[in-house]
């Protein structure tokens, strides 16, 4: 069997959906310790200190969901369609890059996206700014 490339880099953020960012500020990052890293009007990045990933908090999606990230959506969507999988969500641009939501053949939803635009850009109070470089 040869070996083929993994498709899922990392981790890229745990999303979590509170009813209000200041409160979700208040008890991820004021009570547990976790840095902000960028705000938007919708939601704000923790950081994690062991690694990249993020924490999430955000106004819009119900329950939690964890992204994975990919070299390029695309791509992935190929792969997963010729492994078994199937689309939910069509790809979609997101501020970095692309987004897509697939499903593997078993039913778990993985929610897949890639940072083709550049990660975000903030200010020293974390207003997101624009995008660095790819």
């Amino acid at each position: 069997m040869d070996q083929r490339e993994p498709l899922i880099r990392k981790v890229d953020c745990i999303q979590i959906q509170v009813p209000d960012l200041e409160a979700g500020l208040a008890f991820y990052r004021d009570q547990l310790g976790h840095q902000l890293l960028w705000r938007s009007d919708h939601a704000v990045g923790l950081g994690l200190p062991d690694g990249d990933a993020e924490i999430v908090l955000q106004l819009e999606r119900p329950g939690v969901e964890i992204n994975l990230m990919v070299e390029s959506v695309d791509r992935a969507v190929a792969r997963i369609l010729d492994a078994g999988g199937s689309v939910v969500v069509p790809p979609f641009d997101i501020q970095i890059g692309r987004c897509v939501v697939v499903q593997d053949p078993w039913g778990a939803r993985l929610i897949l996206l890639d940072a083709s635009k550049g990660l975000l850009k903030t200010d020293p109070d974390g207003n997101i700014i624009g995008n660095c470089a790819p």
